[in-house]
């Protein structure tokens, strides 16, 4: 090659990287449906290859105690600025089904995973999946296969809950809380080392919130349990056939995993502070796809007890969604990071309202195939009362940050 076509290649890279750069900011969101007295929480969103967006959610008159709860979805065309109306996705009669996510795995078929709740408390979640291999129409899709997700948790579950006691106690000693909070850490270890011992227990209640994530052929499917107030990873090398778990995220009430892959195949771990003050997004890192983790700690992002999700860009770059407060869900912003999470130094507010004057949570974050940002979230608290949000905006408005 003669360096006359590299100086003109050089040039021509230039100016698509400068052209790329000069996209105009833009963004602009509306509500799914009109704001309604029934609970519409913990959307998820995946897109066709075709470019149109599936939306799945749970609704009913309650949560966990609300036996008429199900999951519902929707589905936006591309280039139409109507969702269609609400379909049903999944209802087991007479129990709630909460907490839905979905996969598009590797062979371009659409995973459904929720919980039914067989007793109205959240230990008692039973972890099922829908999966369709042709969902790509209109309305909802017809499911191919449905079941249950059998998660046994190993032979070293017991014994790594009991190594991380000490650490956790020694953490709660150190950290300066009134006696009765030290009280209530100490109570909790203690009933979480006993049901570390119960199969029931530690093989029912664990939850998927965030979107599952692909590494090759593994499916990676975050899961919680809000028994235990940690987290897992279930795994699946066969296509979703089968599951086992990974070793347990264990920290100070670290639920609701959203995982990010970076360059180097170090996977990260994002996770709601469930815990005791100060309350931070707390992170783990796993650098066997997934197998065993780090020791859970702090981030600098703070967490009000709420849901988050990070996505890793197709230009490197890495988006973060979640409320940015320590107290309240008036308030939700998206943080962009150029050195895979180490640092979010620039923020974007999608929402904020004074204290009490709405809650915008439980955020999905996707970016498709056109490069631009696509979020859902639940809006809660509003005249009417809650329904699903969609925001579509771009990199460069959260690049420009707050107004």
């Amino acid at each position: 090659m003669s360096l006359r076509l590299l100086f003109i290649l050089g040039l021509l890279a230039n100016v698509i990287r400068a052209f790329a750069g000069s996209e105009a900011p833009f963004h602009r969101a509306e509500l799914l449906f009109p704001p309604e007295p029934w609970h519409n929480h913990a959307s998820c969103i995946v897109e066709t290859r075709h470019g149109d967006l599936l939306v799945c959610w749970f609704h009913g008159s309650g949560e966990r105690t609300a036996d008429d709860v199900r999951v519902e979805g929707a589905r936006l065309s591309r280039g139409s600025s109507r969702w269609t109306p609400r379909f049903l996705l999944a209802d087991t009669p007479g129990y709630p089904d909460c907490n839905p996510c979905f996969l598009i795995d590797d062979r371009n078929r659409l995973w459904l995973f929720h919980t039914t709740i067989l007793a109205h408390t959240w230990e008692s979640a039973l972890l099922k999946f829908h999966r369709s291999d042709a969902w790509e129409g209109s309305g909802a899709p017809r499911w191919d296969k449905e079941g249950v997700v059998h998660l046994t948790p190993g032979a070293s579950f017991t014994t790594t809950v009991s190594n991380a006691v000490p650490r956790l106690t020694a953490a709660a000693a150190a950290a300066k809380w009134s006696e009765k909070m030290h009280r209530e850490v100490d109570e909790y270890l203690g009933v979480m080392q006993r049901n570390a011992t119960n199969e029931l227990y530690n093989r029912l209640g664990w939850m998927p919130r965030a979107h599952p994530t692909l590494l090759g052929h593994r499916i990676l499917l975050p899961l919680y349990h809000d028994g235990f107030s940690f987290s897992l990873i279930g795994l699946s090398d066969d296509g979703g056939e089968t599951w086992r778990c990974s070793e347990p995220l264990i920290g100070g009430g670290n639920i609701q995993p959203s995982l990010t892959v970076r360059r180097d195949g170090t996977l990260v771990a994002w996770m709601r502070d469930n815990g005791p003050p100060p309350k931070r997004v707390m992170t783990a890192e796993s650098r066997d796809r997934g197998e065993t983790w780090s020791p859970v700690v702090d981030s600098d992002l703070p967490n009000p007890g709420s849901g988050v999700e990070a996505v890793a860009l197709r230009n490197g770059a890495w988006l973060f969604i979640g409320n940015d407060t320590e107290n309240g869900r008036h308030s939700l912003a998206v943080w962009r990071s150029t050195d895979e999470g180490h640092t979010w130094p620039v923020k974007r507010h999608l929402e904020q309202e004074p204290v009490g004057k709405g809650s915008f949570s439980y955020p999905s974050l996707l970016q498709t195939r056109d490069g631009s940002i696509h979020a859902t979230y639940s809006v809660q608290g509003v005249p009417g009362g809650s329904s699903i949000r969609h925001a579509h905006f771009n990199e460069a408005w959260v690049q420009a940050g707050d107004r």
